[in-house]
């Protein structure tokens, strides 16, 4: 079971920040590959939980002095300067996701989160459509050219990736990349959109009192997922900046396209 957990930790934390969906990766672990299916409903509920907190916790050390400066300016000055201006980027990049969040999650946990195919599909096109955002448009932007229409579309971009296989950090990096941005600022703000997206999940799941049962009765499970998503979180988060400053995303494109392909013939064989 621990070991399970271990994988299922570390595939929560590499595939969060890279453009290759973590919830694609933890459906396909769990349900076709079989790993962590043994897990109770009461169990998985708090690993869940776990591997958002620990993602979120990545998030929040690495660009911990970013954030401080970002609330900070944006609150008192408002977008006089970059910093506060990126804060309110990302208010106005978040409200799009939180309300399709709301509107739609359950239906698209019911019906598409079993579906292979479809997450197949979406693993092959938004690899392709990440490398040819990447590519071929012209990207020169940083912060300080940045405008709230840019920050919305990036936005409402996030919505795509409420459906497993799109990514949220590919379909906010492909966005981003559309609308001018430098591929190393395009990065940065999509990990700036992920902080308020997971804190958001974490605390709506915090606030049912048997979730909060449900953790302390798996005390150990939920610390060893929240260490292991966490550790790994940062890692990649550090990798990705660094790759991509003399990398493109072509890498991400082979691996997705290959994982789709092999997810639709492991749907069709079983």
């Amino acid at each position: 079971m621990f070991f399970q957990i271990f994988i299922l930790g570390l595939v929560q934390g590499i595939a969060e920040f890279l453009p290759i969906s973590s919830s694609a990766h933890l459906i396909i672990f769990r349900d076709l590959f079989g790993i962590g299916i043994s897990m109770g409903n009461e169990i998985a509920l708090s690993f869940d939980i776990a591997l958002h907190f620990g993602t979120l916790l990545a998030i929040g050390i690495y660009f911990f002095k970013d954030f401080i400066k970002m609330i900070k300016e944006g609150i008192t000055k408002g977008p006089k300067n970059e910093k506060g201006k990126l804060f309110w980027f990302v208010v106005v990049a978040t409200i799009p996701a939180a309300i399709a969040g709301v509107l739609f999650e359950d239906v698209i946990e019911n019906i598409i989160r079993s579906n292979f195919i479809v997450i197949a599909l979406a693993l092959i096109f938004m690899g392709i459509i990440i490398y040819i955002f990447d590519k071929y448009m012209k990207q020169s932007k940083t912060f300080k050219q940045m405008g709230y229409v840019d920050a919305l579309i990036i936005g409402i971009s996030q919505v795509f990736a409420l459906i497993p296989g799109f990514s949220r950090s590919g379909t906010t990096i492909a966005a981003g990349r559309a609308r001018g941005l430098n591929r190393e600022e395009a990065a940065k703000f999509s990990f700036y959109l992920s902080a308020p997206v997971v804190l958001g999940a974490v605390v709506l799941n915090l606030l049912d009192s048997s979730v909060i049962q449900a953790i302390v009765s798996n005390a150990s499970i939920f610390i060893i997922g929240v260490l292991v998503a966490f550790i790994s979180g940062l890692l990649c988060i550090e990798f990705l900046l660094k790759y991509i400053k003399k990398n493109d995303f072509k890498i991400f494109m082979y691996y997705r396209i290959i994982l789709g392909i092999l997810v639709i013939a492991m749907s069709i064989l079983r």
